[in-house]
């Protein structure tokens, strides 16, 4: 298992070639690259071209950090075809850009509309027909997480889609502060994904559904809003014995193909402390739930 740092808080901060570096400082031997402007922006086209590629590659060799994971996030199961369209092809360019860094997983969000299921599954394969080809042919291993406000959102419901591809090249991503919106059945999404479940996020939630539904309330009642925090761990609902012990049971700790990521980003003016803090409580939760 490898341990990553998503930097996002650090983005604002620092350039994109000064990542590996802070990264490194904190401790971690391995970051996420998430969405960045200068590299894998949300929803548009990479704005990386084979020199800046090149130069954080070289960042994070100097730095002795690795890259566990290119996450893009595009609209790849919009319904909109023209989005969707758009979504392959910066899906194409974010593939080169991952096998040009030496990585071999991507991690993303199933994308699409809630409100529109049919439609978005519709977009999503159709996406899928063309992208997976290249996929296999690079050697990518892509692992998708059920965000709040894709048009799949329930644990369960993400492993039977993921199963639909039909592909060794796809997995589940669990991100902990996501499980109120997954259905809040956190062992049985995990047993249930088994070795398809090959990348997680850490980081704590309140659960929304606490106080009969009213730890949260929005104006007019009744809107079609996802609420949720990326908190460091203890800061929220999420019971951390259950997640880091079923992970352990399910043999994730000892397997080279998975990787857990702190991503915490809700305390930027505090992301140095909470990245140390983050790093240290889960080395020990590891090392407390490790068969």
């Amino acid at each position: 298992m490898k341990v990553a740092l998503d930097p996002t808080p650090f983005h604002h901060s620092y350039s994109l070639l000064e990542l590996p570096s802070v990264v490194a400082d904190l401790g971690y031997e391995y970051l996420q690259l998430t969405p960045h402007v200068d590299m894998i922006p949300f929803f548009n086209h990479p704005k990386a071209d084979e020199a800046l590629v090149a130069k954080f590659r070289k960042a994070c060799a100097d730095a002795g950090v690795g890259i566990a994971s290119v996450l893009p996030v595009l609209r790849w199961s919009g319904p909109d075809e023209d989005a969707r369209e758009a979504a392959v092809r910066y899906w194409k360019r974010a593939i080169q850009i991952t096998v040009d860094l030496g990585v071999n997983v991507m991690n993303t969000e199933f994308s699409g509309r809630p409100e529109k299921p049919e439609e978005s599954e519709r977009a999503f394969f159709r996406s899928m027909e063309e992208l997976v080809p290249i996929i296999e042919r690079e050697g990518i291993d892509v692992r998708i997480d059920p965000h709040p406000d894709d048009f799949v959102e329930d644990g369960l419901a993400a492993i039977r889609m993921i199963r639909g591809i039909n592909s060794k090249n796809f997995g589940l991503v669990y991100v902990a502060c996501h499980s109120f919106h997954m259905g809040g059945n956190m062992a049985e999404i995990m047993t249930t994904a088994g070795d398809m479940l090959r990348l997680v996020h850490v980081a704590d939630t309140m659960d929304h559904h606490a106080s009969h539904g009213l730890r949260y309330i929005t104006n007019p009642p009744g809107n079609a809003v996802r609420v949720h925090q990326h908190l460091k761990i203890g800061d929220g609902d999420v019971n951390w014995d259950e997640f880091f012990g079923t992970l352990g049971e399910i043999g994730f700790y000892d397997r080279d193909d998975t990787v857990m990521v702190s991503s915490v980003f809700a305390e930027n003016e505090n992301a140095h402390k909470v990245s140390r803090y983050q790093l240290s409580t889960m080395t020990d939760y590891v090392a407390k739930y490790r068969g």
